[in-house]
């Protein structure tokens, strides 16, 4: 059956909103889960000189990514939810026709070189943090997905985000082997906003 594994994921969404579940204990957060790199996450060679927190504009370039502008913000915390300050956090992911900055990519469609390809920032007092990006488009055998990694308290994490009920992540080979509750920690519910899609993760180290 199709979507089956969004459809039990809503029916455990609807559970925890019961108030009879609100008095249970608070306890330690589920870190994001882990995900793999992937081959196409770019060397420094390979990436733009502008390598700041906006992939839809490069410096000094008139033109701008094709695709939907998706703005992408949260707080990096640690499993007690306490904000982490000067965590460094990147994100990488294909361009609006499928391709990676990367010199491995053998996908045969355009690059887009108005796309950064390849973001980082560093996050705020809050742990807070923020790109201005594309809505990720699938490719050949993957789901839409952002690549990011986390480096904070000595920590490194890689994961994996996702579009929350996308169609073809019932197919996706990473997405499904996590747990309901993981699949729940990396989807993003994009809503409309002003200057684009909006899009709220928390990343838990």
């Amino acid at each position: 059956m199709k979507h089956t594994a969004n459809n039990r994921r809503k029916f455990i969404q609807s559970l925890l909103a019961l108030p009879c579940l609100s008095i249970l204990p608070v306890s330690a957060a589920m870190r994001t889960p882990r995900a793999t790199e992937g081959p196409f996450y770019p060397t420094k060679s390979m990436r733009y000189g502008d390598i700041d927190n906006d992939l839809v504009k490069i410096s000094n370039e008139v033109k701008q990514a094709g695709g939907e502008v998706l703005h992408l913000q949260g707080r990096v915390l640690d499993t007690n939810n306490k904000p982490i300050k000067g965590a460094r956090v990147e994100i990488w992911q294909c361009d609006a026709n499928g391709h990676y900055l990367h010199t491995g990519d053998r996908n045969p469609v355009p690059l887009d070189k108005a796309f950064q390809g390849f973001g980082h920032t560093i996050s705020g007092h809050n742990g807070e943090y923020s790109f201005r990006t594309i809505k990720p488009v699938s490719y050949p055998g993957r789901t839409p997905h952002i690549h990011v990694k986390a480096f904070a308290n000595g920590r490194e994490l890689t994961t994996q985000f996702y579009i929350d009920d996308y169609p073809e992540n019932d197919y996706d080979f990473l997405f499904n082997r996590m747990s309901l509750e993981q699949q729940e920690a990396v989807s993003m519910r994009l809503k409309q906003g002003k200057e684009g899609l909006e899009a709220t993760l928390d990343i838990i180290v």
